[in-house]
């Protein structure tokens, strides 16, 4: 990317949870997600790294990306270590993302700004480009918004949270009723959801072989 483009997406500040001691972790959540998705490992992680969970740019509590810088992977890779060099963090971090976050975090090796990168069920990888957009999914973020007032409730028992979230998460009943609230609240709201998810769908992730840092690939049973 331009110098002046860098500029104008590193404006951006990340909403963004900090904790433990070590060598630097960044986690990038799904489209759609947020930081909170992170939630039941991040004690975990802590204990051996200083972990940097981030809502990328116009998911969760983060601004969107400034108007007409599109919500790709690469210009979210460029936002997200844009947001990490303001930190003033030493050392480049390791990178672990879900799903788009995957792909995210691969796009930062490539732009040189981390020192591994673990993707878990990396969106980009399909052999095709795919249909412009999911229409059952469009469909259930428009039902989650019109029953944005019932989502504690809802979320309060096992049941409803196996209801809820079942369709995207396994095992959701194991989340609290507040990661699970937070988490459909920031599915059907994300103002970049809906160019995000046209313009994964189009692409594909490019060649890996220029990159010069580990990248480990993680396809789980249940995506």
């Amino acid at each position: 990317m331009s110098d002046p483009l860098r500029a104008v997406v590193g404006a951006a500040w990340l909403n963004h949870l900090r904790t433990g001691r070590g060598e630097p972790l960044l986690l990038l959540h799904s489209l759609g997600g947020a930081l909170v998705q992170w939630s039941p490992v991040i004690g975990r992680l802590a204990a051996a790294h200083e972990v940097i969970a981030v809502d990328m740019p116009g998911f969760g509590q983060s601004h969107p990306l400034p108007e007409g810088v599109a919500p790709r992977a690469a210009n979210m890779a460029t936002a997200v270590l844009d947001f990490y060099d303001a930190l003033g963090i030493e050392g480049k971090p390791a990178i672990a993302g879900i799903s788009l976050g995957g792909w995210v975090a691969i796009e930062c090796a490539r732009q040189g700004g981390a020192s591994a990168v673990v993707a878990l069920c990396p969106a980009g990888f399909w052999r095709r480009s795919l249909a412009s957009s999911d229409r059952a999914v469009t469909r259930a973020r428009r039902r989650g918004r019109l029953a944005r007032p019932l989502l504690r409730p809802m979320m309060s028992t096992a049941r409803g949270r196996r209801r809820a979230l079942g369709r995207f998460i396994y095992r959701p009943e194991r989340l609290s009723p507040g990661e699970a609230e937070s988490i459909a609240r920031a599915y059907v709201t994300a103002p970049a959801y809906d160019d995000a998810s046209a313009l994964m769908r189009a692409g594909r992730v490019e060649e890996l072989k220029g990159i010069k840092v580990p990248i480990t690939l993680a396809w789980a049973e249940h995506d």
